[in-house]
């Protein structure tokens, strides 16, 4: 056996069997409006929605290695962000989200400088110490309803459509556009060189700045990235939500914990795990919701459960027992099928 019977592959048949059906499921809930009814499109607006939160945490946690306890900040600013220009500067809601994203860009400059320089537990501390004085801010702002918070006006509301049904529809699409946007930039971000360099400071951080890896401009890059997004994801929340308060907008149990619950359960540092976690964690939702308090126990009792049993998620339990991926990262070289059964992998390098 020489060198040339082996071949080099990035995809699997796994990921294109993923690929197709995910295609097809992609058309289907493209069609909801058609086939679906409101509560049912809500619902899977609002999955989409904690699909993009989660696979923006999971970016900047779970490669980056920035536990974060605040990303509730940015979800309330893109939120109050899109209230202000449409309420008060009179901008059309579509063109006040993609405003948002710059605004969380930019706001996150000065707060990374200032972060960065805490580690471990104590940036995790500093980041909800940072959501804590936006939600202090924004509640003192009186043009905004202050503590109590402010609605869309009618009129903003009607002018994304003519009709209520059409509402719903554009407000479910820009969700469902969300959570696919996201995940493909993800998906491509990790397969660039700026991806690469991520994911060699996520398996060894030390290593990775031997190689000459700019670890503080990587991750920075990262944050502020991630930060942008969710911003424009809070936008979206409370454009369909039509109300935001300070409570609301910064809840670090809605838009954090539940979120690190998601990644958690699926599998941190992976592409697949947050829609895993997302499933299963509305599953749970939509059981377990009229149980009160015992459904947060419920959540608990499951998220222990996983992290002692598979630390590495729902994910990484398919992964070990099937070693494959839905959103190949690597290339995997191939042994020749003449020598076995079925081509089996000589090794696996992360590019």
């Amino acid at each position: 056996m020489t060198l040339a019977d082996y071949t080099v592959q990035r995809t699997s048949r796994a990921a294109r069997i993923a690929a197709t059906l995910g295609a097809i499921a992609l058309v289907a809930l493209i069609a909801a409006p058609w086939w679906a009814g409101r509560a049912d499109m809500r619902l899977i607006s609002e999955l989409c929605l904690y699909l993009a939160l989660a696979s923006l945490w999971n970016l900047m946690a779970g490669y980056a290695g920035l536990v974060s306890v605040g990303q509730q900040a940015y979800v309330g600013l893109g939120g109050y962000v899109l209230f202000a220009l449409t309420i008060l500067a009179g901008i059309d809601p579509l063109v006040a989200i993609g405003l948002a994203g710059i605004a969380g860009a930019l706001i996150s400059v000065p707060v990374a400088t200032l972060i960065f320089r805490l580690r471990g537990a104590y940036f995790a501390i500093g980041t909800w110490v940072i959501a804590e004085v936006f939600r202090l801010l924004f509640s003192q702002l009186s043009v905004l309803g202050g503590g109590s918070g402010t609605s869309l006006p009618a009129g903003i509301v009607k002018g994304l459509a003519d009709s209520r049904d059409g509402r719903e529809a554009l407000s479910y699409w820009l969700a469902l556009g969300a959570a696919v946007a996201v995940v493909a930039a993800v998906y491509l971000f990790l397969r660039s060189r700026k991806g690469l360099a991520l994911t060699g400071i996520r398996d060894n951080e030390l290593a990775a700045a031997s190689l000459g890896i700019d670890i503080w401009r990587t991750k920075f890059l990262v944050y502020v990235v991630t930060s942008a997004l969710t911003a424009m994801v809070g936008a979206l929340i409370f454009l369909q939500t039509l109300r935001i308060s300070p409570d609301a907008a910064f809840s670090v149990n809605d838009w954090t914990a539940f979120v690190i619950f998601i990644v958690v359960i699926g599998g941190i540092g992976t592409i697949e795990g947050p829609i895993i976690g997302t499933l299963i964690f509305f599953a749970l939702r939509e059981t377990l919701a009229d149980l009160g308090t015992i459904y947060l126990l419920v959540l608990g009792l499951v998220a222990i459960v996983v992290m002692l049993k598979a630390p590495r998620g729902v994910w990484g339990l398919i992964r070990d027992r099937f070693d494959t991926d839905l959103f190949p990262l690597g290339y995997r070289v191939m042994a020749p099928a003449r020598q076995t059964s079925k081509p089996t992998i000589a090794n696996t390098k992360e590019a």
